[in-house]
């Protein structure tokens, strides 16, 4: 079934109460997807990590727990998302250990080598372009630094149910030249299941 534009705006920028509610429901579907991107990064405990994209916010705390003596940052475009991210994780910010801005991908507001790990879970469909987003988490990223990104390809059987207008999902291999543009070198890809489900793509800062 294919999802109203209105439903997918939302996806992208959530505003207003009906934003809450599609963060509501994304963040249950997205669970398995996040933790999957997670395990991928190995988080050490005192990595420095930024959610690209954070949404709802319920992967920071899951980072937090696993970067017990870094920080975590949240960044999200919508202002209802960003709110109901630090809403979720008011005990950890109140701590000084994790962080919500509103910001998008392709203009953080970081120094140069501030992070450690990046994770960013179902956020391209909505870049206008894939070179500066990825290009702005290398410049944030310490050498070295790893990037997991977890995406649904133009391959994917579900594609038909987003408007095109809205999500724009990219090929495997527009993916591998935009990180060698960017300035990353591919660890993983894990697209075995690709029509059916997201890929895994690992990267690292070099």
């Amino acid at each position: 079934m294919r999802r109203p534009r209105f439903i997918a705006e939302q996806a992208r920028n959530a505003t207003g109460p009906l934003g809450r509610l599609i963060a509501f429901i994304m963040s249950h579907e997205t669970k398995g997807d996040n933790r999957r991107a997670i395990d991928a990064l190995a988080l050490e405990p005192g990595d420095h990590v930024l959610d690209v994209g954070c949404g709802h916010g319920r992967s920071l705390t899951e980072l937090a727990a696993l970067a017990p003596k870094g920080t975590v940052v949240g960044a999200d475009p919508s202002d209802v998302m960003t709110e109901m991210a630090a809403r979720h994780a008011a005990a950890l910010i109140a701590s000084g250990r994790v962080k919500v801005v509103t910001a998008s991908a392709d203009d953080l507001p970081f120094p140069d080598a501030s992070f450690d790990k990046v994770l960013c879970v179902h956020v391209l469909y909505f870049w206008p372009a894939l070179l500066r987003p990825l290009s702005e988490i290398g410049r944030v990223l310490k050498p070295e630094g790893r990037l997991a990104l977890l995406f649904r390809t133009k391959a994917s059987q579900s594609v038909g149910a987003f408007p095109a207008e809205v999500y724009r999902f990219p090929a495997l291999d527009e993916i591998r030249t935009a990180f060698d543009d960017a300035g990353f070198r591919v660890e993983m890809i894990d697209a075995a299941a690709e029509r059916t489900s997201p890929v895994l793509v690992t990267a690292t800062k070099t």
